[in-house]
């Protein structure tokens, strides 16, 4: 998964769960405020019966007409008396006033209240299970009951408080045993809530379809905020970072470019850079001066092979030259001796340019070569001297091969300089072949000498590696070998032989275009 795409699942998991925890406190907040606003209207509702019922006591009670649904009430003591008309009038108390103004608001849809006690003069009034629940805790001092509850699929708050006993209530209740202060009983304010809870689905599904669209709206906003600040910019600093060395100076990655923790990023990468080419800078012109030092400490291993090679020669032209001048009358003696001086100089002559070869600088570049001879002259000069050393060379590249010639001139002069301080005094052979494999040229040299610890085997190409004594080697040997093959797109390695001493491979493909102009050499 991509940055951006985790990073907008993380964002809009944290909004919903952020929107979810808000919706349901905001669900439950409402609903706990439209609880609270019935049960402040069941109050109101119920002082205000509460009061009607007062009065109707202070007046002992209202008289109506008798007529049709207005019967007198059996539990009542005079529930009828005529007037001087003749009409008779029936009495209605505060219960059957309240019972009857109930079924009135109960018709308008207001509600419903019914006054009731745990021991009711009226069996119709008998309490239901919420006002015998409610007139418990009445006795044991609680003020009020407040209850919602689910009936027939209609949703009711039920509000109910305790009715005391006051002076006018004994005129019918003090036969009962109570006593002023008493509670009697108690009143239930019954109102219907499903309009409520219609009102707060409404507002549930509009605060969800809200929430939706600001979850959606924020997403894509993060989206193309994020794409626009974040991911764009680092594909062109990831585009820059594949792109190094090749593209040195890329817009946006500029040190002056540092508004933002990207920008940082960027100029940290624009420094690094900047350094990276001038250690590189630093670095090969080191490497030019090592390869340097290399060849002139190889050309100094082989001066005193080298010194022989010339002064045997010499000696010789020197005794045939002596010899001329005494017998100058020997035409035969001076054309003889004459061939002799010729010999020394076309073999002095023929040392001096295989040193040349080896100690001139030359770039990396492809030129058309014998292999097998340029095997043949660095071996000499390596053993020059040696007379313990046995040369091997074992031919099998054709003449002509396109390759970087100087480079590996170089790479086998470093790996028969080695293999010969290897093997030491005691001599051994030197071993050299070389072949063809796929397009690859395959040489290797191997010796006869102790080998290669398998400790030092992947160390051996590091610079500054080395098992020589102080003052024998610098350890640069191999690496500069190592650099020049990897230069050449191609390989170097090392193993121990199967009979004893090292083996050293070197594969370097070669190149089916022509030479490389090798004008401007040093």
């Amino acid at each position: 998964m991509k940055l951006k795409a985790k990073f907008i699942f993380f964002i809009g998991l944290v909004t919903c769960c952020s929107f979810g925890v808000t919706f349901y406190r905001t669900s439950g907040f409402q609903e706990e405020l439209v609880v609270e606003q019935a049960t402040r209207q069941a109050k109101m509702l119920f002082h205000q019966i509460r009061i009607t019922r007062q009065w109707v006591a202070d007046h002992n009670g209202l008289f109506l007409m008798k007529g049709p649904g207005v019967e007198p009430n059996p539990f009542l003591d005079q529930g009828q008396i005529q007037d001087e008309q003749g009409n008779w009038l029936v009495k209605r108390n505060p219960a059957m006033v309240t019972r009857e103004l109930s079924a009135y608001a109960a018709k308008e849809g207001m509600g419903q209240f019914n006054v009731t006690s745990l021991q009711p003069l009226n069996p119709t009034n008998a309490p239901d299970d919420f006002e015998r629940r409610s007139l418990r805790k009445f006795e044991a001092g609680i003020a009020e009951a407040v209850e919602i509850e689910k009936i027939s699929g209609t949703y009711l708050l039920r509000y109910m408080a305790p009715l005391s006993v006051e002076s006018n209530c004994l005129r019918c209740h003090g036969h009962q045993g109570y006593e002023v202060g008493d509670i009697r009983g108690g009143m239930n304010v019954t109102i219907p809530m499903d309009w409520a809870y219609a009102e707060i689905r409404i507002n549930n599904r509009m605060l969800l379809n809200i929430g939706l669209a600001t979850i959606v709206i924020v997403s894509v906003a993060i989206f193309l905020l994020f794409d626009i600040l974040v991911a764009k910019r680092l594909k062109v600093l990831a585009r820059a970072i594949n792109q190094y060395p090749e593209r040195r100076c890329v817009a946006g990655t500029s040190a002056e470019d540092r508004s933002d923790e990207i920008g940082v990023l960027a100029g940290h990468f624009y420094d690094l850079c900047q350094r990276l080419d001038r250690s590189q800078q630093e670095l090969d012109a080191t490497r030019e001066q090592v390869f340097r030092s290399e060849k002139l400490a190889a050309l100094g291993r082989l001066v005193a092979g080298v010194s022989h090679e010339i002064n045997n020669p010499l000696g010789g032209m020197q005794n045939c030259i002596q010899t001329m001048r005494k017998n100058v009358d020997k035409p035969e003696l001076i054309a003889r001796y004459l061939g002799l001086l010729g010999q020394g100089v076309e073999r002095i002559k023929g040392t001096v340019q295989q040193l040349l070869k080896i100690g001139r600088k030359e770039p990396l570049v492809l030129q058309r070569g014998d292999i097998d001879e340029m095997l043949r002259e660095c071996l000499e000069l390596t053993c020059m001297g040696r007379r313990n050393i046995v040369i091997d060379l074992q031919p099998g590249v054709p003449r002509t091969v396109v390759a970087g010639m100087e480079a590996l001139r170089q790479v086998v002069m470093n790996l028969a300089g080695n293999a010969v301080q290897a093997m030491g005094e005691e001599g051994g052979t030197l071993t050299a072949t070389s072949r063809i494999v796929d397009g690859v040229l395959v040489i290797e040299v191997a010796d006869t000498g102790p080998g290669i610890a398998a400790e030092h085997l992947d160390k051996i190409f590091e610079p500054f590696f080395t098992t020589k004594e102080v003052g024998e080697g610098t350890g640069l040997g191999l690496s500069v070998s190592y650099s020049l093959v990897e230069g050449m797109g191609g390989e170097l390695s090392a193993c121990n032989g199967p009979d004893g001493g090292a083996v050293f491979t070197l594969r370097v493909p070669l190149s089916d275009e022509p030479e490389t102009p090798t004008e401007g050499r040093i």
